[in-house]
């Protein structure tokens, strides 16, 4: 089995909907045998979306490639660097004027007027099974504090965000959205390719491949069987849990989930939320529950000085905005079935 996973741009049609569900039929003989998508509702995609990208840091190869492949509008290269030369300048000085910034951060428990929502919330499932890898907590934390490795926003997206919340939210409401536990889920298209793949295509980054999940023929009763089966290996593809989340290592929070509405909330001056944190005692922990980024450069986050911060999103001096192609997040399986003969012992 293969898993692949890439983000295509484009300026077209994406469909509205979910995966194929398990009591569908396959076509008749009748119906024509063309892969086609699942899908539901055409909605079409904007033109342009308006983002961010923080720049200043390493590395300046990275910031010229990201504005060739995504920007919507050329510019000069020369243009660029000198853009990332001076916000290199103000990184080089936040190293000494704010070192410690992200040191320490304070951890608060959430009050009893939250007991009600915590009890709902730990009866989901995404909570039950996704974060007791290691010691976890949900409590309330500073975004002002907030360290992140997330170079770029998606500014059009957290206005979307923003629409959702009043001018005015109660405490609830915020938790709601820091820890949604009824999520609808972004756009996704999926359909059979040749050559025994599956595609998965969705504008949300956050479509990816979940894991194997070994079945029994009683998980699944509603389908035809094809024959007379012992079991079924699935290939789960679908969306994270989509809940505010941090890691707590080193004595520093690291944003690991949910970064457009940190952003969102952060603009509009609440700076206390609730998140789920996770714990983490070693490198060999942060390897577990940690992103990529974060595991590549761990350094960069849990050891810099003055290392990436939520608050940098706000610093015009170092972030770069333009209009970028909305992209689509693509994720093909690929599986292949090896039948040979081996001796009888």
């Amino acid at each position: 089995m293969v898993v692949t996973a890439k983000s295509n741009g484009v300026t077209g049609i994406v469909s509205n909907g979910a995966a194929h569900e398990a009591g569908a039929l396959p076509p008749t003989a009748e119906e024509d045998h063309a892969p086609r998508a699942r899908e539901s509702g055409p909605a079409a995609m904007p033109l342009a979306n308006r983002a961010l990208y923080l720049i200043g840091r390493p590395t300046l190869k990275a910031f010229l490639r990201h504005v060739r492949n995504n920007a919507v509008n050329t510019q000069r290269e020369g243009d660029l660097v000198d853009e990332w030369n001076a916000a290199n300048g103000v990184v080089s000085a936040m190293q000494k004027s704010e070192a410690g910034a992200a040191d320490n951060p304070r951890i608060v428990p959430l009050g009893p007027e939250y007991t009600p929502l915590l009890g709902k919330l730990f009866r989901e499932p995404l909570i039950r099974n996704g974060f007791n890898t290691v010691p976890t907590e949900v409590a309330m934390v500073d975004l002002e504090r907030l360290v992140v490795y997330q170079k770029h926003i998606d500014i059009s997206h957290a206005e979307r965000l923003e629409r959702d919340l009043p001018a005015d939210p109660t405490g609830e409401q915020i938790f709601e959205l820091c820890l949604p536990r009824k999520r609808a889920n972004p756009p996704v298209q999926w359909s059979r390719a040749p050559r025994d793949k599956y595609v998965f295509v969705s504008p949300s980054n956050d479509l990816r491949f979940l894991g194997i999940m070994p079945l029994k023929p009683r998980d699944i009763p509603d389908y035809p069987p094809p024959g007379n089966f012992v079991g079924v290996v699935g290939i789960a593809v679908g969306f994270g849990s989509n809940f505010l989340n941090a890691i707590y290592a080193e004595k520093r929070l690291i944003l690991r989930n949910g970064s457009h509405r940190a952003y969102m909330l952060y603009r509009r001056g609440i700076r206390h939320v609730p998140c789920i944190i996770q714990h983490v005692k070693s490198r060999e922990e942060l390897d577990l529950v940690g992103s990529p980024e974060l595991e590549r450069h761990p350094d960069l986050f849990l050891k810099h000085p003055r290392p990436p911060m939520l608050r940098d999103y706000f610093n015009p001096a170092l972030c770069k905005f333009m209009d970028i192609q909305p992209r689509l997040h693509q994720v093909t399986v690929e599986f292949g079935v090896e039948e040979t003969e081996l001796p009888a012992l």
